[in-house]
């Protein structure tokens, strides 16, 4: 009887062993006790199958993470000191410093731009699309310095703030004129304000610190360049129309979001 028979069939322990023992030869074995038929060939895929997937399991195991023997060294590192930040981790001293300065940047930029506020708000100036403009950009600086404080405080660093000067409360201009000679001194600010998140960035890569050059790259740089091209075109606006009635318009176009009154 051939295997693969409708027929009944039973094998003994003995047979068994016999059927066993034969794997080793290629060829195809005959029982006599029972006239069955076999052949090996799918018999011995299996074995290989199992054996490699046994291999590639072993395999998986070798490179497994072990947690509780790895975290060990990390353990002996977390300080135990009441005043000692849990948090900090490949935060250099030189980039904490360095984002301390940066801080103090952005305030001092920001209280310039509120004293421009101020000036242009006046009732003898009254020109409120700059008085607008520079309070924005007074919000905006004062909003990078408590960004910067916030991913200090993150990184497990300490917030200094330092002094801050006086600045100028007049901005008008004999030859060029209160609006352009703001502007222009705005775009200085910019551009060394620009000059400064570049220094601190290179700072960043020295120290090999990739979460605080990502920080400086996508929260700062990109918007740093589009408002250093936008108060450029302004100033150059500004010289194209001099002292007179065209700062009204610009003016104007300031107050309404853009837009030409």
């Amino acid at each position: 009887m051939l295997l693969g028979s409708s027929s009944s069939m039973s094998v003994s322990l003995s047979d068994r062993v016999k059927l066993v023992s034969s794997l080793s030869s290629s060829a195809p074995f005959f029982n006599s006790l029972n006239g069955i038929r076999f052949f090996k060939r799918n018999v011995v895929c299996g074995v290989v199958a199992k054996a490699s997937k046994e291999a590639k399991n072993q395999s998986i195991l070798e490179i497994a993470f072990e947690p509780f023997e790895e975290v060990k060294k990390e353990l002996l590192v977390i300080p135990t000191a009441p005043h000692a930040s849990l948090a900090r981790q490949t935060y250099h001293d030189q980039c904490e410093a360095a984002l301390n300065a940066q801080i103090n940047v952005e305030y001092n930029v920001s209280y310039v731009y509120h004293a421009m506020y101020a000036y242009f708000d006046r009732d003898n100036v009254a020109l409120k699309g700059l008085a607008k403009f520079f309070k924005e950009s007074s919000m905006e600086e004062r909003m990078h310095a408590e960004m910067m404080m916030e991913y200090q405080n993150k990184r497990g660093g300490r917030v200094q703030l330092h002094s801050m000067l006086m600045p100028f409360s007049e901005f008008d201009h004999a030859e060029k004129g209160d609006a352009l000679y703001a502007m222009e001194l705005a775009l200085s600010l910019e551009r060394l304000n620009n000059e400064k998140l570049l220094n601190l960035h290179s700072l960043a890569n020295e120290n090999n610190d990739v979460q605080f050059v990502d920080f400086v790259e996508s929260e700062f740089l990109v918007g740093q360049v589009e408002d250093i091209k936008k108060i450029s075109e302004y100033v150059a606006q500004l010289r194209r129309m001099g002292k007179g009635h065209g700062v009204w318009h610009f003016d104007q176009m300031l107050l309404n979001g853009g837009v030409a009154a």
